[in-house]
């Protein structure tokens, strides 16, 4: 989702202010404008935001689905999915395109478009008055990343429990993965998720969301500024001081890869909190207790741990798997952090330029 972005038009210096960024997945980069412009209104950063990650999240939504196969699939030797390369190819084949690697597209995009929107608007304003009072700029993108991943997460944690359970599952009636419930189409999904496990179910690995997004910003933040020094120090000179394009590029894609590597074991847990079916009853819990939800076709009967929070779920998979297990699903997710990243800021700028371009 939200793994953070962060935009600086509270500035004017006398040649240019900058603008960092860090998005959904996602990216920081500094760029110029004129000393006359005027700060962006919210509105144009709102819908420039919206668009250029919503329009990431849906390019890469496939990437994102191997990444949730291989942090959801139950460990047997050999693993259905070996690795990245042999999940994508092996759903293609066996699932298709729309219904397998797309699968879980559409709340993806439902929640993406307003929460996307909702975290450009939130961020910007909550930076731009915590600036207004001399606070140091690091400490104003972070608390403004923070107050708007709060914000956005109350639109974006249900579309991802639709997205994630509807990507674990692929098509209706799949015979080549097992997940656990048996859903028709977003609108089913989400009946049944309300009916059987009750509109809680909603908000599964939330605080796991937050726990992944919070640091995630930070630490891609810390890289981005780090590399940009390198950068600049190895690749301009006296006449142009100015990073590139690319090297903006670069440095804000390898800040997003580091940055979603590290947090890899948040993202794991909050797969498999939110794809996990809830208890029917207050039973104890055990390995072996049985879970049993019902769907339109059939009663599925699924026996396996219950996770009862992040801490529990970590232990748990270290406990029986190794450090591994906190892993799962690694290289699709710096692939999808990484290139998402640089998607969004190319999207993000041209239509920011675009309608700044249009209102003058």
């Amino acid at each position: 989702m939200i793994e953070n972005f962060k935009y600086d038009t509270s500035k004017q210096p006398s040649i240019s202010r900058e603008q960092s960024v860090l998005s959904s997945g996602q990216v920081m980069s500094t760029v110029k404008y004129d000393e006359h412009t005027e700060a962006a209104p919210i509105t144009y950063v709102m819908f420039a935001g919206g668009l250029g990650g919503s329009t990431a999240d849906f390019l890469m939504h496939s990437i994102d689905t191997v990444k949730t196969r291989l942090q959801g699939q139950k460990f047997t030797k050999p693993p259905k999915y070996q690795n990245m390369r042999n999940a994508y190819t092996t759903i293609l084949k066996q699932e298709g395109l729309v219904r397998g690697l797309y699968g879980g597209v559409t709340p993806a995009i439902i929640g993406s478009v307003p929460a996307t929107t909702i975290y450009f608007g939130t961020y910007e304003i909550t930076k731009r008055k915590i600036t207004a009072f001399g606070i140091p700029d690091t400490i104003a993108h972070l608390t403004a990343g923070s107050v708007g991943d709060v914000m956005a997460s109350s639109v974006y944690v249900p579309s991802e429990v639709l997205k994630t359970r509807l990507q674990l599952q692929g098509r209706y009636n799949n015979p080549h993965f097992f997940s656990g419930y048996n859903y028709k189409n977003t609108w089913h999904a989400a009946q049944m998720l309300y009916k059987f496990e009750g509109p809680g179910a909603f908000y599964n690995g939330y605080r796991a969301t937050l726990l992944r997004d919070v640091p995630f910003s930070a630490l891609q933040f810390a890289f981005y500024e780090k590399f940009k020094v390198w950068a600049i120090r190895y690749t301009t000179t006296k006449q142009n001081p100015q990073l590139s394009l690319e090297w903006e590029i670069i440095i804000g894609t390898l800040a997003g890869g580091l940055a979603g590597a590290l947090t890899t074991p948040l993202d794991v847990m909050k797969t498999l909190l939110q794809t996990q079916v809830e208890k029917q009853s207050k039973a104890k819990k055990s390995f072996s207790s049985k879970q049993t939800t019902t769907t339109t076709s059939s009663t599925i009967k699924i026996s396996h741990y219950h996770y009862n929070g992040i801490l529990d779920g970590l232990n748990w998979n270290y406990k029986h798997y190794g450090i591994s297990a906190l892993f799962r699903g690694l290289w699709p997710r710096v692939a999808w952090t990484a290139m998402q990243s640089g998607m969004m800021f190319v999207i993000y700028e041209q239509v920011l330029e675009l309608l700044e371009k249009m209102s003058h």
